[in-house]
């Protein structure tokens, strides 16, 4: 079973994302964590199941393909796909592919299932596709049987908190350290640093890189209690008035005293983006252009446009906010 290691994505600054050394993301828009190109292998009296596996999840991927299982099937694909699904017994596919792996940052993830779906196991690149898949087809009625340790003590490492904040991992070995920091709380949050500049860091540093060069943040505020809709509607609203789509964008930022609003981290887990909490010193520097009352009352400026600023690469306010149902407040960065 898979052991990597894998947390709420919280950045200060920003609060809340091979033997050499030479682990990393072989591709920016994959990143490594996330699968977009499945296979599921399968022996031909189970090619209806396959099939079923398809239209059940299929449309969550850029590609899914049926191919019919045969000895050397596996290593004839090999660095064709992002995961592999095994519509097999879990020691047919462990016998097939454990020659073939090299390196997690770059094999292909490999989930395997049952005839009758009762259980999807992750064996290998746990927080580089397979759980993802696994979770996917819970949808159809199978177990996600994850063994990864961050899921089990229910913390996210930085392979997730990458995708979740739309970057991907520079220095993969470095994720042995820190994901067991998180384990043992006490990594801290994602520090954001602009350049041009040079870092000197150690092996236990792990380094986020953006995967857009052209993304916007969702800066959001709300008044206490606002439910997941107004969030999205206000989201989806805000979005439409700049012309962008949610794959353009990075994550939502907000305001540390906003981190735990349900209904915000709800609308997020909805749209499969992650949640940034700027403190209060750094929505200082980064106010935006519209008064906020409660800089006045609470020493806070106004977080929607604040936190945009801040969130965003250039930081630049592309929509200054707009309030929805008097519930929600949207800015967009960029």
């Amino acid at each position: 079973m898979s052991t990597d290691s894998d947390d709420g994505t919280n950045a200060s600054g920003t609060d809340g994302t091979d033997d050499s050394g030479g682990g990393h993301c072989s591709t920016a828009d994959s990143d490594g964590e996330v699968a977009e190109e499945i296979a599921v292998v399968s022996f031909e009296r189970k090619l209806d199941t396959a099939r079923e596996i398809v239209e059940g999840i299929g449309d969550r991927y850029e590609s899914i393909d049926v191919i019919e299982y045969h000895g050397d099937v596996f290593a004839e694909h090999w660095g064709e796909y992002d995961c592999f699904v095994g519509l097999m017994a879990s020691g047919i596919a462990m016998r097939k592919t454990a020659p073939l792996l090299d390196d997690k940052w770059d094999d292909p993830a490999i989930v395997v299932v049952d005839e009758e779906l009762t259980w999807a196991i992750p064996i290998t690149g746990g927080h580089h596709g397979a759980n993802q898949v696994a979770d996917d087809l819970a949808s159809l009625g199978a177990v996600p049987a994850v063994t990864t340790a961050s899921e089990a003590a229910d913390k996210q490492g930085v392979e997730k908190r990458a995708k979740a904040l739309s970057a991907h991992v520079v220095n993969g070995d470095s994720t042995v350290a820190t994901n067991l920091a998180v384990l043992d709380d006490e990594l801290g949050p994602v520090e954001r640093l602009d350049g041009p500049r040079a870092v000197l860091v150690d092996d236990d540093v792990t380094v986020l890189e953006r995967n857009l060069d052209d993304g916007v943040v969702l800066g959001t505020g709300s008044v206490s209690g606002a439910d997941e809709d107004r969030f999205l509607e206000a989201w989806d609203r805000a979005l439409a008035e700049v012309d962008r789509e949610w794959a353009d964008v990075e994550f939502v930022a907000t305001a540390t005293r906003k981190a735990d609003e349900e209904g915000l981290l709800a609308a997020a887990a909805t749209r499969d983006v992650g949640v940034v909490a700027f403190d209060r010193e750094t929505l200082l520097e980064f106010e935006g252009p519209t008064p906020s009352k409660a800089k006045e009352l609470i020493g806070w400026p106004g977080v929607a446009e604040a936190s945009a600023i801040a969130g965003g690469a250039d930081h630049d306010l592309v929509a200054e906010k707009t309030s929805h149902e008097n519930e929600v407040t949207v800015a967009v960065g960029r």
